[in-house]
């Protein structure tokens, strides 16, 4: 049975929106999939709508007659100051004040571990961890963050904000051992974030169930998220083709991994 009549997925175009077009299908009679690039030919529960986030009447638009939001569009690494204010956090601040103006009650936002990129692996985080970005990509989505618990607070529109480790069909290298997030895990964590009785504001890592971690969820046990999948299927081959690191390395001291090590995107 559907949950939602019309859900909006932003950033539908992207490498984790595509894994939720098809994921959450099922939750809604009709996905309303939104981005800036081609999203290809629309199936018949869906609806495309091409849409720059930046553009508040366009996000308006983008918006009406929707009564949930997965919001996963912005920029998805790091990038000039400009791109990062205009798509992630001008376009952040429209999302939701397009929905507290439509009504909607529940937006589910694609944060990341950069916010809280230059926390040393040794001394672990949880969902109260105090923000700590690792670079503009990681800033903006402390802003987005803090804006959802201004609409919470303020308006009671409840957000789940997602801290998207590290989100592939398998881990890539050893930071992944304790980082990765499979794709059948994150659509059960959204799915979990849009129909739990109850999110307030909460902020969830998006990790598997992995041996390795740096992060604990432990707080947000109310969401019901029960990730089934381990990175540690890979260990060897993840082992056996990438050396360790030097652990003094700023991508390997730092749970942001190499973000921590790069300079400020407006001097390349």
């Amino acid at each position: 049975m559907s949950r939602f009549n019309r859900l909006l997925i932003t950033g539908a175009g992207g490498n984790l929106g595509r894994v939720l077009r098809e994921g959450l299908a099922p939750l809604a009679t009709t996905l309303r999939l939104s981005d800036r690039v081609d999203m290809g030919e629309a199936a018949s529960h869906e609806e495309l709508v091409q849409c720059e986030l930046g553009d508040f009447e366009q996000v308006m638009k983008m918006v009406e007659g929707c009564d949930g939001v997965v919001h996963f569009g912005a920029v998805p690494v790091e990038r000039p100051w400009a791109e990062v204010l205009e798509s992630s956090i001008i376009g952040g601040y429209n999302v939701y004040e397009a929905a507290r103006r439509h009504g909607i009650k529940r937006v589910v936002y694609a944060s990341s571990i950069h916010a809280v990129g230059y926390v040393r692996r040794e001394e672990g985080a949880d969902t109260d961890t105090p923000h700590r970005p690792d670079g503009l990509y990681g800033l903006s989505k402390c802003f987005v963050e803090d804006l959802a618990k201004l609409y919470f607070h303020k308006f009671g529109m409840e957000s789940a904000c997602l801290r998207i480790n590290s989100c592939f069909e398998k881990p890539a290298d050893r930071r992944h051992m304790a980082t990765w997030l499979s794709f059948p895990d994150l659509v059960r964590l959204v799915e979990r974030c849009l129909v739990a009785e109850r999110v307030g504001f909460s902020v969830v890592y998006g990790i598997s169930d992995n041996d390795e971690l740096f992060f604990s969820n432990h707080k947000v046990a109310h969401l019901g998220y029960r990730p089934q999948d381990n990175a540690e299927a890979y260990r060897a081959e993840v082992e056996a083709n990438v050396p360790a690191g030097d652990p003094y390395d700023p991508a390997v001291e730092f749970v942001g991994g190499a973000f921590c090590d790069l300079g400020h995107p407006d001097d390349e």
